[in-house]
């Protein structure tokens, strides 16, 4: 198998040739190295040096012998270091596996690195100053999004067919846009989360990934957020089938809704908004009801629910042996690590009721339509240094900077609605433009099936940033 032909396949397609014995795990696993490797030259997508031996992992699983790449989001598996992309957490180590992990193992993916992620995931730009800054495959000047920037960057080029990411306020959808690939952020308890990155957080961070077709997404859905094992969390309510099964099946005849209206106070790229009127045109054509509509929310709600996400993550880093030092920390996580030290009880009720002020509506919303069409993001893809790291911003601050480029993922975090981001159109300059769907809890049956049908209306398979590396 050369560097090209594994770049085409996605994982669906990688574990069939495996399991019919067209290639053997060993080739699969050299060639990823030297596509990882290619990839990482040009994009500074790792933080470390490739894992030898690739982390154990099931050799009888569905997906056994499939190469990812692991987040570097904290202590996800067992025996590795993280950093959250922190010079200030030098040297720490996954004691035990997350829940999600032991599923991807169980599911037979062989971890083989881990991802570029910025400082504590606090940024929609895959910047820090412990790795430098990830390069989008795309136009090598411009950024990857984040925090699963390191990711989707890899993905995007063609060197792992899925990557392991997280999603607290956008950060598998903002990076799925920004490098053209597939980030489902799924509902608040499908997938299980860990101590740190999820529960910590009031269940606004969701595990998962991202991939490059959308049947790679139903499968992996259907693989690590199967029903819970003993009483870790509490999923939600069970399909009648798999997500799998949902993609052949179809949804049905939808009610869709379509909003290029931001909540932050921020403006729209023409490009980007005519992207997702184009993807209600193409679901009218297919057969849909499409109407112009979306929740009716305000952007401080956005901003101050999404507060427990930052200061909860931030004050589970004080439980540690060794807590961070913010003389290590860029501008930004030094300040948030200080504002936390400062909150109580009651502001934790205030983000709990701004939370309140936005599931309640998202809720109602739902119950006369079946999906939300919007853009994810409200540009193309960043220069480098666009989002200002340095000192002067407040937490609350911080945020309405980044939702401005990022407007339309938060909500639904908040609500713990499930939502994808699809890399539906490209630019006049030739940069992804990706397009998010959003569903009612529960519903990521519908939102795949739906997905699956625009991947086959409007294919972006063929369009790849650069030739296959390695």
């Amino acid at each position: 198998m050369d560097a090209h032909e594994y770049a085409n396949l996605d994982a669906t397609a990688l574990a069939a040739a495996l399991r019919a014995g067209e290639v053997t795990p060993d080739e699969v696993e050299a060639v990823a190295r030297r596509c990882l490797a290619a990839a990482d030259a040009d994009l500074n997508a790792l933080t470390r040096p490739l894992f030898e031996p690739g982390l154990s992992h099931d050799p009888d699983g569905p997906l056994a012998g499939v190469p990812f790449v692991v987040k570097d989001s904290g202590p996800v598996a067992r025996g590795v270091p993280f950093t959250l992309g922190s010079r200030a957490l030098h040297g720490a180590v996954g004691a035990v596996d997350q829940e999600v992990m032991a599923r991807f193992r169980s599911a037979g993916l062989v971890a083989l690195g881990q991802s570029t992620a910025p400082e504590l995931g606090l940024s929609f730009a895959t910047e820090s100053s412990a790795y430098g800054v990830t390069r989008n495959p795309w136009d090598l000047g411009r950024g990857v999004g984040g925090s699963s920037g390191g990711s989707a960057a890899l993905v995007a080029a063609g060197a792992v067919p899925f990557a392991h990411g997280n999603d607290g306020g956008g950060s598998l959808r903002v990076p799925a846009s920004a490098c053209g690939v597939v980030g489902l952020k799924p509902s608040r308890g499908r997938v299980p989360c860990g101590p740190l990155v999820g529960e910590a957080a009031f269940g606004l961070v969701c595990e998962f990934g991202l991939t490059r077709t959308v049947r790679d997404a139903a499968l992996l859905l259907d693989l690590v957020g199967a029903p819970p094992v003993g009483e870790k969390y509490v999923a939600p309510p069970p399909l009648r089938g798999s997500h799998l099964e949902a993609l052949r099946a179809g949804p049905g005849r939808l009610r869709v809704a379509v909003s290029t209206r931001p909540w932050a106070e921020t403006g729209v790229d023409p490009q980007v908004a005519e992207a997702a009127r184009d993807v209600g045109r193409v679901l009218e054509w297919i057969g849909h009801a499409v109407s112009e509509g979306a929740p009716e929310l305000e952007a401080e709600d956005v901003v101050e629910a999404s507060l427990l996400a930052a200061i909860s993550t931030t004050a589970a880093l004080f439980s540690g042996p060794r807590p961070p030092d913010p003389s290590l920390m860029e501008a930004v996580p030094a300040r948030i690590l200080t504002e936390t030290r400062g909150y109580g009880a009651l502001d934790v009720v205030a983000c709990l009721q701004a939370q309140h002020r936005i599931t309640g509506p998202v809720g109602r919303f739902f119950q006369g339509c079946d999906l939300l069409v919007t853009p994810t993001l409200a540009g193309l893809p960043l220069p480098h240094g666009t989002l200002d790291h340095g000192s002067g911003h407040t937490v609350r601050s911080w945020l309405r900077d980044i939702y401005a480029h990022g407007p339309f993922t938060a909500p639904f975090n908040v609500s713990g609605n499930p939502a994808v981001s699809l890399p539906l159109a490209q630019s006049r300059e030739g940069l992804p433009v990706g397009v998010q769907l959003v569903a009612a809890h529960g519903r990521e049956d519908l939102l795949l099936a739906v997905a699956a049908q625009l991947e086959e209306a409007v294919p972006w398979r063929e369009r790849r940033p650069v030739p296959a590396p390695g």
